[in-house]
């Protein structure tokens, strides 16, 4: 099956060429943060995890989101997913992949990871993310490749591998709860303090990520010949829709106990966020245009499908539009805003504002478009395969 990424049309090539690009570029800023050390990026003592762990946070949610898929079909045969469920499973490969670069970029040198492994701590959640991420991405990759080989050979897939989809169900919801657990385990940042940490990542994680399949089925039906079908995307924005309402619902809910109960720590990483922070006769307000930005995105999205389901209409554009808005303003939310609030104030209530780096975002865009590079080559060997059987 690798042989059909060797064959597309020129949009095919000139969409890998653009990716190698970026790739090629992130890997030069790479090699130079590697040779300088972190002191390129725009962390310091105060904001201690910068555009790498929010990306990575983010990321997460992503490969969780395609559980939204494989639950469906596998456990409630619901027929409408049969096409598109490959496409969540290889999401989260691709997905995985990104957040553990993200992680190698923040580590500075790349063979400290395997301190984790020569030097475990169960008592540590970091040591627990790796187990989790390493056998979620191991799952799917599994699962992936002898399903689709299966259905390349039109013959039923092996009983055996079934074992390991049910048991990829637990991991997906365990990957972003314990990247959860990471923060809401410190109890130094008031707004990382919260019990609804973990359901509001998995929330999101049901929103961003079927968000994503969605737009990558869109841009298939337009330049791949490759139908989802009506039914499965319009199940999907359902999720999406429901998905996204219960994140509001939970970030709601941060206001209402930061706001009526009047703590200080709490109020004071949603001021910066929203308001801007007055400290020392300075106003601190560098992500308030990304989460009004976002917000407005998020409620556009929203409405969109809500007018959609109350309508009952369905059109390809409006689908895509708001799966668009949906996703990126929940990209600036956990990719941005959490992260980077929870740093604002520190401990001693002093201010310092993160600004990352050209290097850095050189890097970040470099593992993005090898999360993408990934993601088209394993989707065109998906569609390959379905345009084989048909033939």
């Amino acid at each position: 099956m690798i042989e059909k990424v060797l064959k597309g049309k020129s949009t095919y090539w000139m969409w890998l060429a653009v990716l190698g690009t970026f790739i090629a570029i992130g890997a030069a800023c790479y090699v130079r943060q590697y040779m300088f050390g972190l002191g390129l990026t725009g962390m310091s003592r105060d904001v201690s995890w910068g555009l790498y762990i929010s990306q990575f946070t983010f990321l997460v949610g992503v490969a969780a989101g395609g559980l939204m898929l494989v639950l469906p079909y596998y456990v409630h045969d619901y027929k409408a997913f049969g096409r598109i469920t490959i496409l969540g499973e290889f999401l989260a490969i691709s997905a995985l992949i990104m957040c553990l670069m993200f992680i190698m970029a923040d580590l500075g040198q790349p063979l400290r990871g395997l301190n984790v492994i020569f030097f475990p701590t169960p008592h540590s959640m970091l040591f627990w993310d790796m187990c989790v991420l390493w056998g979620y991405l191991i799952l799917n990759c599994l699962c992936g490749w002898v399903i689709l080989t299966a259905e390349r050979k039109q013959v039923h897939p092996p009983k055996w591998i079934y074992i390991f989809v049910y048991i990829s169900i637990p991991f997906a919801v365990s990957i972003h709860t314990v990247t959860a657990m990471l923060y809401c385990g410190l109890p130094g940042r008031h707004f990382w303090l919260s019990a609804i940490i973990a359901p509001r990542f998995l929330a999101s994680a049901f929103a961003a990520g079927p968000s994503l399949i969605v737009l990558a089925c869109l841009v298939m039906r337009k330049f791949a010949n490759f139908d989802a079908g009506k039914e499965a995307i319009q199940k999907l924005t359902t999720i999406i829709m429901y998905a996204a309402i219960i994140n509001t619902f939970f970030f709601l809910l941060e206001f209402f106990v930061g706001y009526y109960s009047e703590m200080p720590g709490h109020t004071h990483s949603l001021e910066y966020l929203f308001f801007g922070l007055e400290h020392d006769g300075h106003v601190y307000n560098n992500l308030v245009p990304f989460m009004w930005t976002a917000t407005a995105f998020s409620f556009t999205g929203l409405g969109i499908l809500a007018y959609m389901k109350i309508a009952k209409v369905f059109d390809y554009r409006l689908v895509g539009t708001a799966a668009a808005l949906i996703f990126f303003s929940l990209w600036a939310d956990k990719g941005l805003g959490f992260v980077f609030g929870g740093f604002v104030p520190n401990p001693l209530n002093e201010v310092t504002e993160y600004i990352p780096t050209a290097n850095e975002l050189g890097i970040t865009l470099g593992i993005w478009a090898t999360g993408f590079f990934i993601l088209t080559l394993l989707y065109k060997i998906a569609v390959g395969v379905e345009h084989e059987i048909e033939a």
